[in-house]
Order: C-alpha cells, then sequence, then structure tokens
C-alpha cells in the first residue's frame, strides 16, 4: 500500500463559505468547542478517511500528535479525552455523558480502544497522543495530526485544524469552498445586512430566516431552534440544580445551585416549568434580576466544565452568555416561543459576520472572539425582540464588542473555570447594557459601525502577544498559586 501523507502546512488562508444558524450554534459537550468539540469531531472525520481507504479491521494502530494551543492547554480542555471519544465513533450531540468517564478508564486499564465502535487496536493514551509543546503548524494554533498504520506498511496521515466554535478544517481543504448554496441575501459583512433591510424593509432574523430556508424546510428550521433552546434551557436548569467541586484540580465550588436556592428563598416546586414560575413570583427589581442573570450564566459554564451538554453560542467557553440573556428576557420580560426564535437568528449572524470577518478562536484572538462575540450576539438578538430597529440591532454588537477588545484568554491551568465562568455573566451584562444604551440612542449618530469593531478586533488579535491567546502562559494563568494536584 501506497504510504499516503496528507497534510500540507503552510496554507494561510480560507475561502469564504455560507454559514447557517445551525453551524453557529451547535449541541456539544464541554468544555471547550475548539479543543475538545472541534477535537472530538476530528477523530470522528479520520475514522470516515479510514473507512473509504480500507476496512478497519487492517488498522494496526492509530497515534495522535496535538500542536500550538492544543498541547499547551489541552490536558485542561480534554483534548486528549475528546479525540478518544471521537475514534470510538461516539457523538457529542447524542451520547451519555454520564458514560464519558467510565469509557476514559475502560482505554486507558485496557490499553484498547475499538475504532468506530467495531475494531479494537492497541492504543495507550500516555504514549499514543503526543503532546507537542513547542511546535505549532502555520495555519492555525488549533493542530491534530492522526497517523494509522495499515496492515503491509500503509501508512495513512491526515491533519486537521480546531478553528473555533466546533468548526474543522481538513489540511488539504484549507483553501476549498464548501457545497455551492445561492443565498437570496448573502452577508459577508454587517453593511450588507444593512443594505438588505435597507432594500426590503426586513428585520435581521427575517432575512435569516429566508436564507436558512435554502437548507432546511419552515418547519425544520423553527424545531431546530427550538430544539437549540432545549439544550440550553436544560444546561442553565441542570447546573442550578447541581452542586460540588469542578474536576481539574482547582477544586472550584459550583454557585450557580445554591445561588438558585437563595434567591427563591427555600420555594418548594418541582421541574423546570414551577422553578421559572417561582422565579417569576419571586422579585422583579434590578438587583433580583441581576442575580438571575448571573446565576443563569454561571450554571451554563459549569455544566461546560463538567464535560455536561451544552451549545456552542458561538464557543462552549461562553456558552452562558446568550442562554442567560434569552433566559433573562422569557422570564421578565414575557417573552414568546416566537421571540426564542426570532432572537437566535438575529444572535447567530452576528456570530457569522464576526467568524468572516475575525474570529471565533480564543487560541487566534484571545477570550475577545469567545466572550466578546457571544456578548454581541446577545445584545443584537435582545434589541431585536425588544422592538429595536435594525440600526439599533447593530449599534448593540458593535457596543457589546467594543468595550471587550484586548481580552486575553489566560485559564488557569489549561481549565475552562477561572476566569472562564465568571466571564460569561459579565457577557451577559455587557450585553444588556448594550441593548438598552442602543435603545435609548440614534444610531445615525454612533462614531463606530459593527464593520469597524469587527476589524478592530481581528487587528488586535493579530497584534496580541501569543501567550494571552489560551496557552495558558501569561496574564492569570502564571499568577495564580495555585497547585493543579489532579491535572
Amino acid at each position: 500500500m501506497i504510504v499516503t501523507d496528507r497534510s500540507n502546512a503552510g496554507k494561510s488562508t480560507v475561502k469564504e463559505e455560507r454559514i447557517s444558524v445551525f453551524d453557529i450554534f451547535k449541541i456539544g459537550v464541554g468544555p471547550s468547542s475548539s479543543h475538545t468539540l472541534g477535537p472530538w469531531r476530528a477523530g470522528q472525520l479520520f475514522v470516515k478517511l479510514l473507512e473509504n481507504i480500507t476496512s478497519l479491521d487492517q488498522v494496526i494502530s492509530v497515534k495522535v500528535n496535538l500542536y500550538g494551543s492544543l498541547a499547551k492547554t489541552g490536558k485542561g480542555h480534554g483534548t486528549d479525552l475528546a479525540v478518544q471519544l471521537g475514534l470510538c465513533g461516539y457523538d457529542p450531540v447524542t451520547m451519555d455523558t454520564k458514560q464519558i468517564d467510565t469509557i476514559k478508564f475502560q482505554i486507558a486499564d485496557s490499553n484498547k480502544l475499538i475504532l468506530n465502535g467495531t475494531s479494537e487496536i492497541d492504543f495507550n493514551p500516555k504514549t499514543d497522543i503526543i503532546f507537542k509543546m513547542q511546535e505549532s503548524l502555520p495555519f492555525h494554533p488549533n493542530a491534530l495530526t492522526f497517523t494509522a498504520e495499515i496492515t503491509e506498511n500503509g501508512i495513512l496521515r491526515e491533519t486537521y485544524y480546531s478553528v473555533g466554535g466546533g468548526f474543522v478544517i481538513q489540511e488539504e481543504n484549507q483553501e476549498e469552498v464548501g457545497p455551492c448554496v445561492r443565498l437570496p441575501y448573502p452577508v459577508d459583512h454587517a453593511s450588507d445586512l444593512l443594505n438588505w433591510h435597507q432594500q426590503t424593509g426586513m428585520a435581521i432574523s427575517d432575512i435569516i430566516y429566508e436564507n436558512e430556508k435554502v437548507w432546511r424546510s419552515e418547519e425544520e428550521i423553527k424545531s431546530e431552534l427550538l430544539n437549540i433552546w432545549r439544550v440550553m434551557k436544560e444546561s442553565i436548569y441542570e447546573g442550578c440544580h447541581n452542586e460540588g467541586i469542578l474536576s481539574g484540580g482547582l477544586h472550584v465550588k459550583r454557585r450557580a445551585a445554591s445561588l438558585s436556592e437563595k434567591l427563591l428563598n427555600e420555594k418548594v416546586y418541582s421541574g423546570y416549568d414551577e422553578w421559572i414560575a417561582a422565579i417569576r413570583s419571586n422579585g422583579h427589581g434590578f438587583k433580583y434580576t441581576l442575580d438571575w442573570l448571573s446565576c443563569f450564566a454561571l450554571a451554563v459554564n459549569e455544566e461546560n466544565a463538567s464535560f455536561s451538554r451544552v451549545v456552542t453560542a458561538p464557543t462552549n467557553g461562553s456558552a452562558g452568555v446568550i442562554p442567560a440573556v434569552l433566559q433573562y428576557y422569557l422570564i421578565f420580560c414575557n417573552g414568546t416561543e416566537n421571540d426564542i426564535i426570532r432572537f437566535l437568528l438575529t444572535a447567530s449572524e452576528i456570530g457569522c459576520i464576526f467568524k468572516k470577518g475575525a474570529t471565533i478562536s480564543a487560541a487566534m484572538g484571545g477570550c475577545q472572539a469567545e466572550i466578546g462575540v457571544s456578548s454581541a450576539m446577545a445584545a443584537a438578538g435582545l434589541t431585536e425582540v425588544s422592538g429595536g430597529t435594525v440600526e439599533q440591532c447593530m449599534m448593540a454588537a458593535e457596543i457589546a464588542m467594543e468595550h471587550h477588545l484586548g481580552m486575553t484568554c489566560d485559564p488557569v491551568g489549561g481549565l475552562v473555570q477561572i476566569p472562564c465562568i465568571e466571564r460569561n455573566t459579565m457577557g451577559a451584562i455587557k450585553a444588556i447594557t448594550a441593548s438598552q444604551l442602543a435603545m435609548q440612542s440614534n444610531p445615525e449618530n454612533a462614531k463606530v459601525s459593527l464593520d469597524n469593531v469587527v476589524k478592530t478586533m481581528w487587528e488586535t488579535a493579530l497584534d496580541m502577544n501569543f501567550r494571552y491567546k489560551e496557552t495558558s502562559e501569561g496574564g492569570l494563568a502564571i499568577n495564580i498559586p495555585i497547585s493543579l494536584s489532579e491535572c
């Protein structure tokens, strides 16, 4: 068999693709979309590639090299575990997350891995997953290479890049355009969105809804958006009722459950709906509302840090901002099911604009690319359902990002816990503040456009020292004197 090396490092551009709302909002497993979900998907893709080339029972061994940020913070983000789950064929959308630890220990104890659940190979996670701490590939800091040895001296090698938000790019396809899709209202920049509104009079959510109909039926769009919200609200509810210490060695205590109990003053309820009714009946003041907003955001990201199911929004590290703001609106502003759909459609397009014009990867742009983008998305979504104009929605997104510019990604111990969990509360309150500012302003007087801030965010990302891009080599990560005994 011919030795096949499909790596081709050095390319630096990616041709534009059309992005669906369901590309921005993905159901997955924490703690990181770029360091967990992306590598997990890469493992699945590599197994499919193997199946297209040979029978899996012909595979003798698989080794995985992790580069750059994936190597430096991979342990804390569970990258090594995610790769194993992907190679085994588990799907992050459907698998029972309570089985993850069991599977992890089974592989470690037996030094065996079952490719796609069908073909067993020898696999020692300690030696077959290699952390290349001092090596990075040119295209993106989040790179991983799979090498499979196949019978009769055959070798298959493939490199993937996890580029943020669970998006994965195969090395050889860096410059290839995806399936050709002709959208009625294509948007690459915020100015495009504004132009379509001026031509049609449609709101942002209406424009994006028409685009989505190219991929899905109206019924599918609505049902899948409501399913996205179902997972979001479940992560809020579960996070508000799960107590304990987060794993990883930082010994971070969960706070959402105790905060929820304190705010409800020991009210008795059963299930999500009664919980929401209890929240509504117990108060509406500013401090009360703000406490619940923080509680919702904490809940989601405590779940995310626990290898539980969340929705990338647009990433796992920032998964709490949008659910918290949307939950706030539904409870305290009497939102409807239709508002959920409009909010998510509007928010998703802001995320798309940032992904196309800058990045949603903290390894490329720092935390401004995660919390900053999620806050901008939430601000726009909230403004639309609150009755704001398209111009005010875009102004709200700009304000939210403008005040996240330069935010570094410096996770202590490479874990998505400190400062990541609390940052979601900050992103949520900034989104609401940005929305309210925009609603009380005339966008014609704005000095900074959304496109201006997207461009500035990308330039800031390029200027930012690599130590502050999800490496745990700068900032809080090196100034917190904590011994990571379990890492």
